[in-house]
């Protein structure tokens, strides 16, 4: 059955101000140094006409091998990747990831690219300088976390600074400043994120207060973020799935409770992380927390990045109360993406994410990542734009951070979410999001707009281009971004196809 949407736009209830660099993104530490990452899926696997079929293992180090393969650094001096992030406007740029946990920092070259006893990797000083000029030049501002691991200390040593003290000199030094810090990545899972043997939450939390209390004494200006957990505290997923994608099944997971009370340093913004479900590649780990291709447009999925910020509002109010929330890592799934993530079919998921978070909380999405994977805004290598890329880039440029109370419950077929005008003039911008495949839904225009129509390419929801008022988004000559321009839409009744993502701007 089609939907009708009358707005009325007049006397909404402002609900918040939201941070205007909500839309922000990963740039993974293992990007930087190089290392292993998702392998990438077959155009087949990406366009769903191909099964992707896992191997049998048997051992998990097994399967994770056949998953992964290694990659060199990331080049962040590249022209397109820089002139892209760009076009985003401020954003946070966060370097982190399990990597970062067990990473040694070799600013004086004594290690000859092997890592310490201990570590697992190495970073060098040309390749933080390459991410510090990045920040700089697309006008970021920094968020890390930082070592942790047996090179380090044993979990019955207290953390000591040593390794953050280099990061932290060389890039104040170097004039970019890191803007704010985590202690570790993913802590909950405790040993298999990176920390020494016997490592527990009672030494973590003695840890992050260590290295908070260091950060505020030499670092003053430095953000504290945390605890930065993904499992158990929220229920998603499919069957009611405890954790993110049922991730717990696989490592022993412990709550943000066992992480933070007791804990003396506050934090100053409240940090989690949240993926809609685990991909194809950890499906046979994980089935209860997988969801097909041809459930990525229903409620049930395109709830869980709601439910999730509501199940964590709570707690940012108990352990960081008048704070922020941040999702320091977001995408469609656990595990490097589903096959789907770099087509328009995911566009609903992303525009759904950041207009459901915004009316819940102030706060920041991270999404993971910009160039690393399939869920990424941008290809690996040749850093062409995704779909989502320009879906984010549209919401940034024409949602403005007033938040408003639509007046309409979210259904099937409008999903509909009202901003002030990015621009700053009077009037509205308004998202329309029909996720019914086979309806199209009726809204109501109170007056003049342009609109701005997003959809798969020939109707294609798993489109790799996406067609913005029937136009192909793709770069032109000398990596020319294409007309983002909308078209005059009179006032009164406006056709939403199905699967369409459609701004009005009044």
């Amino acid at each position: 059955m089609s939907e009708f949407v009358k707005l009325n736009l007049t006397g909404l209830k402002e609900l918040r101000q939201v941070n205007p660099m909500m839309m922000s993104y990963n740039v993974e530490f293992a990007e930087v140094t190089g290392g292993t990452f998702w392998k990438a899926y077959t155009p087949g696997q990406v366009a769903g006409t191909e099964p992707f079929v896992l191997k049998p293992a048997n051992s998990y180090e097994a399967m994770m091998g056949d998953l992964m393969q290694m990659y060199p650094p990331i080049d962040l001096y590249d022209e397109r990747i820089r002139k892209l992030a760009k076009e985003f406007g401020p954003a946070w740029v966060r370097v982190s990831g399990t990597w970062a946990t067990k990473t040694y920092y070799d600013f004086d070259g004594t290690t000859g690219g092997k890592a310490p006893e201990g570590y697992l990797n190495v970073l060098t000083k040309d390749q933080w300088l390459g991410v510090l000029d990045f920040v700089k030049a697309v006008g970021a501002k920094l968020l890390i976390s930082v070592a942790n691991c047996p090179g380090l200390h044993a979990h019955d040593e207290p953390w000591p600074s040593t390794e953050a003290e280099k990061i932290f000199k060389l890039s104040a030094d170097y004039g970019v400043p890191i803007s704010a810090a985590e202690f570790a990545n993913e802590p909950n899972m405790m040993e298999q994120t990176g920390f020494a043997p016997g490592y527990t939450p009672e030494d973590y939390r003695r840890d992050q207060d260590l290295f908070f209390a260091w950060l505020r004494k030499n670092h003053p200006d430095c953000l504290c973020v945390g605890p930065c957990t993904v499992g158990p505290d929220a229920s998603l997923g499919k069957k009611n799935q405890q954790g993110v994608g049922g991730i717990e099944q696989v490592f022993k997971s412990c709550y943000c409770r066992d992480l933070m009370d007791g804990t003396t340093e506050p934090l100053d913004v409240f940090s989690y992380h949240y993926y809609n479900s685990v991909s194809e590649r950890l499906a046979m780990m994980m089935p209860a927390g997988h969801w097909d291709a041809s459930e990525a447009h229903t409620e049930a999925y395109l709830d869980v990045a709601p439910a999730c910020a509501r199940a964590y509002a709570p707690l940012r109010d108990k352990y960081c109360p008048g704070g922020e929330m941040w999702v320091t890592e977001s995408g469609d799934a656990g595990g490097g993406g589903d096959t789907w993530a770099s087509t328009y079919l995911d566009v609903l998921r992303t525009l759904n994410e950041l207009g459901t978070f915004a009316a819940i909380t102030d706060g920041v999405i991270f999404h993971n990542t910009l160039a690393a994977s399939d869920y990424a805004f941008l290809s690996r290598g040749d850093h062409m734009p995704r779909p989502n890329y320009f879906a984010v880039l549209l919401w940034n440029r024409l949602m403005g951070t007033t938040v408003f109370d639509a007046e309409q419950p979210i259904r099937e077929g409008a999903h509909v979410f009202v901003h002030s005008r990015r621009d700053g003039k009077d009037g509205k911008a308004v998202l329309v999001i029909n996720n019914s495949l086979t309806e199209s839904t009726t809204v109501e225009l109170p007056a003049d707009a342009t609109r701005y129509t997003l959809a798969g390419k020939d109707g294609n929801m798993r489109a790799t281009v996406m067609t913005l008022n029937g136009r192909d988004l793709v770069l032109g000559e000398g990596d020319a971004l294409p007309d983002l321009s909308g078209e005059a839409q009179p006032a009164g009744a406006v056709e939403v196809a199905p699967g369409s993502c459609v701004f009005f701007v009044l």
